[in-house]
């Protein structure tokens, strides 16, 4: 499981920060005053944290953090090694190649099927004995064709927005997520495209909805896909995923701006965030300041159903309060000195709610009565803290940043002091102590700051990105003290370029000529430097964006290495040119490749890649079979 809090970032800002979980592989509409990354470890999980979970911060996480039915082993588990003598390296680099501890299935043996024989198997329902089987076949065959020679990823569409573009799970949104494009097909062709509205109504920000497997739910319509979306005028929204459908809607408030939508329990459990308050011109000048920061509206998703509206009070958590934020059954705030404070939102909910609200039931609130969730009477604040709640957890960090993940349960945070900028603790949550090796710094000189993360594939490691490597980190026992853990380097990926000095010769009034030497910065343009680092879990690989600037434009390409060794299975260059200065995101998801580009002036561009392959080579491939 892993937490991460952060200030606030501009949109498409994975060149400074990477995206790692479902949350964040969406771009938002507008700016976040912070967001929070929440990973949960599942499968295999439980047995391992049995005593960890005593800890007061992660009581409310051990009822999420149970898992629901027959969870999939993970695809990039590593198996026991057969037997036999090992063969010795081959000399000399190797070129890149499928990974013999692929997410795709078992180590590669004597008589082992290839793809033809998989799919021909597939066919006769071998691999119907496990309900999971099935899809894991499906995705190993797909990673093969991926990462083989022959496979190529060809720019089939290009196109062109005055609104920022949104992409999630084979669905491109324009123009504020009233247009719908599907990537799935051979050419990205149009969903649907909802009617025009005004500015006042347009949609700020949204998740996507995917209906759960196994349960029963009220209406035939619950079944598909949904859009969660919040408009500019205080409206939330269930749109169809297929046709743009509204299918529910409730009107939030007219106290406060709602502006963001983020998941407290993935699929579940939903939190529109709102504006922080402002005092008015008169208030200002009279030195007045509102108590009230924010407020938080919790609903669950299916069927739609209104948990409670909360207020963040600076009387009760402090006027150093900046912001605020619910994650993963947690209240989690942040004070301008670097102090973060954790609570139970599940104890605050028993303890303040004044009265239980349902949407579309009439109530009576304040001396006035309405309907809850219709305007304009909307839905009252029922969660008022009148006292300062059980605290589960506190630690201090330089502008915030705070994660949780790994086994056992470690956090990581900068030391409070802004010459520590760049130099990160992993310290255990138990009792605070840093682990052996647990203070990591790049030692690199670049304009973008280094970042870390827990890794999002569940395993527990960390990923350290610097503009020339990417290093994969785990936690390990130390010998003879299993109390205390160390860090280790599991591997790294090193960026491709040559160790070079320039030098600059000055000569002299008297013509002497003076040699002066540099070294370049470690993410200068001309050098190959690491922008964007992602994980696509359904194949179990590593993506990797690098650039290189040559002459006047720069040039990227995407590598895809195996999550669990490291090794470079596939890489694909870019067509479009890439500037620096702009912001980036890119989309690795099965087949597809997805890079949205912003440039000055809000001028947003979307170039889509798809997986095609060699006829001829193919050909050559079936006739082996």
């Amino acid at each position: 499981m892993g937490i991460v809090v952060r200030k606030s970032f501009p949109l498409a800002s994975e060149t400074t920060f990477p995206r790692g979980a479902s949350d964040i592989r969406r771009p938002k509409v507008g700016r976040r005053p912070l967001f929070v990354l929440l990973w949960v470890p599942w499968a295999g999980w439980e047995r391992r944290l049995s005593s960890v979970l005593e800890h007061p911060l992660l009581l409310p996480l051990a009822t999420a953090a149970r898992p629901r039915g027959r969870q999939k082993p993970a695809l990039g588990a590593r198996r026991q090694a057969r037997g036999g003598l090992p063969r010795a390296p081959p000399r000399g680099p190797p070129p890149p190649q499928m990974c013999p501890d692929s997410a795709a299935g078992r180590p590669r043996a004597r008589g082992k099927p290839n793809i033809c024989s998989q799919l021909s198997r597939r066919a006769q329902g071998f691999f119907t004995s496990d309900a999971g089987m099935v899809q894991r076949t499906n995705l190993g065959i797909l990673r093969k064709l991926v990462c083989q020679k022959s496979t190529k990823f060809k720019n089939v569409w290009t196109t062109h927005s005055k609104s920022p573009i949104a992409y999630e799970r084979g669905r491109i949104y324009f123009d504020n997520y009233r247009c719908c494009v599907s990537s799935v097909a051979a050419e990205p062709r149009k969903r649907y495209e909802m009617p025009k509205c005004s500015k006042s109504e347009k949609i700020e920000d949204a998740l996507l909805w995917e209906c759960p497997v196994g349960d029963i739910l009220p209406s035939p319509s619950d079944y598909r896909s949904s859009l969660i979306a919040l408009t500019a005028h205080n409206w939330l929204l269930r749109i169809s995923a297929n046709n743009g459908e509204i299918l529910e809607k409730v009107y939030l408030a007219s106290y406060c701006k709602f502006r963001y939508l983020n998941w407290d329990t993935p699929q579940e459990v939903i939190v529109v965030k709102s504006a922080q308050s402002k005092a008015t011109a008169l208030a200002r000048q009279a030195g007045i300041q509102p108590s009230v920061l924010l407020y938080f509206a919790v609903f669950r998703v299916i069927p739609l159903s209104l948990i409670g509206m909360l207020e963040i009070n600076k009387k009760i958590f402090g006027n150093g309060v900046t912001d605020a934020t619910i994650s993963h059954g947690m209240l989690i705030v942040m004070h301008n000195s670097g102090l973060i404070r954790l609570y139970s939102f599940q104890a605050i909910t028993e303890q303040f709610m004044q009265q239980k609200l349902d949407l579309g039931r009439a109530c009576r609130w304040g001396g006035t009565s309405g309907t809850v969730g219709e305007s304009p009477f909307g839905i009252p604040c029922n969660i008022k803290i009148t006292d300062t709640p059980p605290l589960l957890f506190e630690v201090s960090s330089l502008e915030n940043t705070f994660q949780i993940g790994g086994y056992p349960w470690h956090y990581i945070i900068t030391p409070n002091k802004k010459k520590q900028k760049g130099i990160f603790h992993i310290c255990a949550l138990k009792d605070h102590s840093l682990a052996k090796n647990g203070i990591q710094e790049m030692n690199c000189c670049s304009l973008e700051s280094d970042w870390i993360y827990f890794h999002p594939d569940a395993s527990g490691r960390i990923i350290h990105v610097g503009p020339n490597q990417v290093k994969i980190l785990k936690l390990k026992e130390i010998e003879n003290n299993k109390t205390q853990h160390q860090v280790a380097e599991d591997f790294v990926i090193v960026a491709d370029r040559e160790e070079k000095t320039k030098s600059l010769l000055t000569v002299t009034a008297s013509g002497r000529v003076v040699k002066k030497r540099f070294n370049l910065l470690d993410d200068d343009p001309e050098q190959e430097t690491f922008k964007i680092v992602d994980y696509e879990d359904e194949l179990d690989l590593l993506s990797v964006v690098a650039v290189t600037q040559l002459d006047t434009e720069g040039k990227a390409h995407l590598d895809f290495h195996c999550n669990e060794h490291g090794t470079l299975l596939k890489s694909i260059p870019l067509v479009e040119s890439w500037d620096v200065t702009y912001s980036h995101e890119v989309y690795f998801d099965r087949d597809l490749v997805l890079h949205i580009e912003q440039k000055p002036n809000r001028v947003f561009s979307c170039y889509v890649y798809q997986m095609v392959c060699d006829a001829v080579e193919e050909d050559e491939n079936m006739s082996s079979c």
